[in-house]
Formats: structure tokens, sequence, C-alpha cells
């Protein structure tokens, strides 16, 4: 059962969320989902408003956030058990994206004692001008099903170091491993003896989290999640005219050129196809290849497919597991064959709620531009490379984009026309290109940048002051 922490209280959610939770592995029913009653958001808004902010020096803030790491890395195997039973994502995978559980406070604690938040300018006179970033206020942190206690920890721990008091919400799908970071973070709060209102959890679906994201006494709010519920969350904050922090997925191109390797292109898309099922923000939506060679490179993508080893999610020999929730997948289902065109199956059969990745052959493009959020691409095919930029440029998504080619001068001149906020040259990890670069957005993909300073910076609101000894121009003596 799941459980608020409101102001410093573990309390159980008894509130019907309205939808069924699934074991992926399985597909069997395993409970209803809950989540917070409006009198428990209530007290945990209040508490955090009447917080206001985490009045702590910015190095003993970063001593808190050490802790935490130490912490959190310690519980990570669990975490990420949680997270691969939940979710269906293979525990090989959650393993691998568990070091940011950890690293995300370590990460934030390392640049307070850098001095992000603080710096200054000298005038011409040579007097000192002070710029000081300061938190915004209460901080409401809204993550999603298919890697929830990573983003968790990357947003939370960016919101403390601000000095923000945080309402964490995760998904309803899969709130436990979430949960389990928050009692971790908790716990560590408490020894420091840290404030009961400034971590706190509410669980919920999407009537939970307008209820946070529209509340005046939140002053920021970062969400990670589909298109729809980031329309709405920007529509409530633009009412109170407060920041708000978008990441809302893409339906990504990979540019194979005329001088690719096909076989590191193949690899490249079967990985963009499988990581995490097929269920993340950067994964491939359309794959394009020269003209002519659509039918060869997709049967070596399926070849490699049709070697991964489904099953257990649970079990480390397990490449490729299942989706969340049978209704998911009976979404992705629906919009792969809304594409048209010729399907392009893997052979891959698996427990419970798996279905086999697969490209779509000579779809019009104009029907392929939303984003299905599972293991399903479109394959579409160019005579030149204007028009295979064009092809990826072609939706107005804009997170993430691949070039493959032999040239790597050339791929690069490429992937700086793709319209993203990061393009990888010849490679397609699920990490970004470097630890310190922005991960920002383009279009519907988001608003306001992410990163691992960025999200920090994104808490907080510069305060400059000095002296100035001036007066108005117009002003009398």
């Amino acid at each position: 059962m799941t459980k608020d922490l409101i102001n410093g209280t573990w309390r159980a959610c008894t509130t019907a969320v309205g939808v069924d939770l699934e074991n992926p592995a399985t597909g069997e029913v395993t409970g209803p989902a809950l989540g917070s009653s409006e009198t428990g958001a209530e007290e945990a808004l209040a508490a955090a408003d009447a917080l206001g902010s985490w009045d702590l020096p910015a190095t003993d803030r970063a001593e808190v956030l050490d802790r935490i790491a130490a912490a959190v890395g310690a519980a990570a195997p669990e975490i990420v058990a949680l997270e691969s039973a939940a979710t269906g994502v293979p525990i090989r995978q959650t393993t691998g994206l568990g070091m940011i559980l950890a690293g995300a406070f370590a990460l934030a604690a390392g640049q307070l004692r850098a001095g992000v938040l603080t710096s200054t300018a000298t005038r011409e006179d040579g007097r000192e001008v002070l710029v000081e970033r300061l938190p915004w206020g209460p901080a409401a942190c809204l993550v999603p099903w298919n890697a929830p206690a990573p983003m968790a920890a990357h947003k939370v721990a960016s919101a403390l170091a601000a000095g923000c008091p945080v309402v964490l919400k995760p998904s309803e799908y899969a709130p436990y491993g979430t949960e389990r970071l928050a009692a971790v973070i908790d716990t560590v709060l408490r020894d420091a003896g840290a404030p009961p209102a400034l971590f706190q959890l509410l669980h919920g679906g999407a009537a939970v989290g307008s209820r946070i994201v529209s509340d005046p006494r939140i002053r920021a709010v970062s969400f990670t999640g589909g298109l729809g519920g980031g329309r709405a969350v920007a529509a409530a904050c633009a009412y109170d005219i407060k920041p708000v922090q978008l990441e809302l997925g893409g339906n990504n191109a990979l540019i194979a050129l005329p001088d690719a390797d096909e076989g590191a292109v193949a690899r490249a898309a079967a990985d963009l196809l499988t990581t995490l099922n097929g269920q993340w923000c950067r994964a491939l939506g359309r794959l394009i290849v020269p003209a002519g060679r659509a039918e060869a490179i997709a049967a070596l993508v399926m070849a490699r497919i049709d070697d991964l080893r489904t099953g257990d999610p649970a079990d480390p020999a397990t490449d490729y597991g299942p989706l969340i929730h049978s209704g998911h997948r009976a979404a992705v289902v629906k919009a792969r064959d809304d594409l048209g065109g010729t399907l392009v199956a893997s052979d891959l059969t698996g427990p419970g709620n798996t279905l086999a990745p697969a490209l779509v052959i000579g779809a019009d493009p104009a029907r392929t531009t939303g984003e299905i959020f599972g293991p399903v691409a479109a394959v579409h095919t160019y005579q030149t490379v204007d028009e295979a930029v064009a092809l990826a440029n072609g939706t107005r998504y804009g997170l993430e984009g691949y070039v493959f080619g032999a040239d790597e001068a050339a791929a690069l001149a490429v992937a700086r026309r793709v319209r993203a906020g990061e393009v990888k040259v010849n490679g397609s990890s699920i990490m970004s290109l470097h630890l310190f670069t922005p991960r920002p957005a383009w279009g519907i993909s988001g608003y306001s940048v992410e990163g691992t300073a960025e999200t920090l910076l994104f808490f907080t609101n510069p305060r400059v002051v000095g002296v100035e000894n001036g007066f108005a121009l117009h002003s009398r003596s």
C-alpha cells in the first residue's frame, strides 16, 4: 500500500485513483492505484508554504545532500528492484539507471560547494555587485512511470540544493521505487534536524497533480511526462506566473547517411527501440535511410532484436521486458497499426504485457509525427541529405536526434541541422553527451532547460545587491 509523507508523518493512502495496477510480467491485476486525499494534499501544501525555504547555509546543505547520497546509494539495489517490478523494465537496465539515484545528490552538493548560487560583478567605480540565487519557495516535482526514482532524485536534489521545500508526486502507475527513495531522504533529513515540511510525498493521478501545481503556494514546478499533462501544467503555472520546467517526450529521428555502416545503424536502432522496453522519451521515432535500403536495414535491426532474451524483468539475464500495463500496450498497438505502411516485426515473445518491437516501412510521413512511447518506429527513405534532414525535422517534437556516418565531420555537419535539443553522432546510449551539458528541448518536447546545473538553477531566482551612489536624471537636490 502506498503511503504519503506529510509534514513528517507517514500516512496510508486510501483514495482510489481509478486505475487498476498490474504486474507487467504476468498481466495480473495487483490492486487499485491509491492516492492522497484532498485533506492530506492541503496539509502538505500549507506546511510547505509555512516553511517557505530551507534556512541553512549552502555549505551545510551540501553536507546534508552528501549524506543523502550515501544513504540512497546503499538503498539503490532495493529501489531499482521495485522500479523493475512496477515498470517491466529489466533489472539490468534499472540497475544502470540506479547510479543517478545517489549521483544526483552528490552532484548537487558539489555545485553548492563550488559556489554556484553566489557570484559578483565589478562596477566601473570598483564597487562589487553581489548576485545571489535564492529559492523560489515551495516547489512541486512530478515524475512519470518509466524511470520515476532516478528522475525524482534529480529533481529533488536540485530543489533541495536551491533551498526549496519540495512536494514530490510520482506516477500512480509506478509509485513504489520513488516511495522507497523518499523514505531514505526523509530519514537523513530527520537525522540532520531539517524541518519536517522540507520534503513531502503525495500520491495519485492527474487530479492530485492538478491540485498541487495549480496551488498558488507552490512557486515552481518541474514536470516530466506526456504532452497532454504538460499542457495542463503549463496552463496552471501561467495563471500564477510561476516558473515551470517541462520535459514532454519526443519523436526522435536517426539519420543513416549514405556512407553509414549498416551494422552500426541496426545496432543503434535496435537499442533505441528496446531500451526501457521502448518506453522512454529519447527512443527511436523515425529511422531515415537512403532510398532502396529500407528493407535491408530493417531486417538487420530485427535480427539484432531477435537475439535479445525476454522473460521476467527481475532476471538479470533478461534483455527486453513487458510494457507497464495492458492498457498502454493496447494504445501502442493501435498507434502502430494506425501508421499504415508495411509492418516488420521481430519474432520476440514474452510473458505478460510483452510486445514485439516493430518497424513500419512506407508510412506517410504526415502520419508519423506523434510520439508512440513504445517499441515502434517508422522507416522513411530519402534521395538527398536535404530530404533526410527535412524528414528528421518534420515533427513538432525536438528532443533528441541521431546521425550515423563514416565521415564524422560530414555527420556532425548534418547533426547541426537537426532541430533537437541534443543530437548524437554515431552513438545511441541512454546517457547525455556530457554530464554538464544542458538537456534542452525544442518545440512541444518541453520548456525550460534541464541539466545537472540547469535544473538546480531553475529552482532559484537571482537577487542583485550593490551600492550605486547614483540618482535619477531628473531628480533635484
